[in-house]
């Protein structure tokens, strides 16, 4: 069932947007010795990183790494500073106002896994990554979320063509589109969302991470090319305070 016709959409990245860690990095804790072995990570290429983490998954079931271990670690993960008071401010707003939406080249389970111990799950209407089960054996299963045609994104996700997919079904089922959607990220792949954004828009990259950076380098090499509002954190505080004035507005 679709949300009520809110006001704003918006977009969270996952891994050091919301949790102050990456959590495929962390999942390495549950390792023998707590490292990779150096033939497995000599296996990674680049923009092949969700084939790269399912073997991962494969090297950790076999070494019997439990659901239950997995869980335990993800559940540990720090929130980045603020992010949590963030999620209050958007559940204390009146329910026309904020529609909460996730986007992550994480895994259904860790993500799951982690908001279900802060409590939040319920906040996000819906969040879009690889998705991950276990199977008989035990093994966590994780399968690429899509397929696209973007050079500038890993091949097994998009977000832009998330985000633009999303915004144009949520907009024809509303009947009107949204007053502005905002975009809290970190990293390179949550730039090329952020380019989907309009002039009225409003882009939360975390202070000097990558997406920080290349909005900054975009703006001087192609002026006119990133349209969106650009306001940098460094606590989801300053995201909060911004979003009072755009609430009050």
């Amino acid at each position: 069932m679709a949300p009520p016709n809110k006001r704003f959409l918006i977009f969270f990245d996952f891994d050091e947007t919301v949790v102050d860690e990456t959590s495929d990095d962390a999942v390495v804790q549950v390792a023998p010795g707590q490292h990779l072995p150096g033939w497995l990570k000599d296996t990674y290429q680049p923009g092949r990183y969700n084939a790269y983490m399912q073997r991962v998954l494969a090297y950790l079931a076999e070494r019997g790494v439990t659901e239950s271990d997995m869980r335990g670690v993800m559940e540990k993960l720090p929130a980045t500073p603020g992010m949590l008071g963030l999620f209050q401010f958007l559940r204390a707003r009146p329910l026309q106002d904020f529609e909460a939406v996730l986007v992550s080249d994480a895994n259904a389970f860790f993500i799951e896994a982690w908001l279900r111990r802060v409590g939040a799950r319920q906040l996000f209407h819906r969040i879009f990554t690889n998705p991950a089960t276990f199977s008989r054996d035990g093994r966590l299963v994780m399968r690429p979320f899509h397929a696209h045609d973007c050079p500038r994104c890993p091949d097994n996700l998009c977000k832009q063509v998330v985000v633009r997919d999303y915004v144009a079904r949520r907009t024809q089922e509303r009947g009107r589109p949204y007053q502005r959607v905002f975009y809290v990220g970190d990293g390179a792949n949550d730039f090329c969302p952020a380019l989907a954004l309009g002039p009225r828009d409003v882009a939360f990259p975390r202070r000097d991470f990558p997406m920080h950076k290349l909005i900054a380098e975009t703006h001087e090499s192609m002026p006119g090319e990133f349209k969106a509002v650009t306001v940098p954190w460094v606590s989801a505080e300053e995201v909060v305070q911004r979003l009072k004035k755009l609430v009050a507005e």
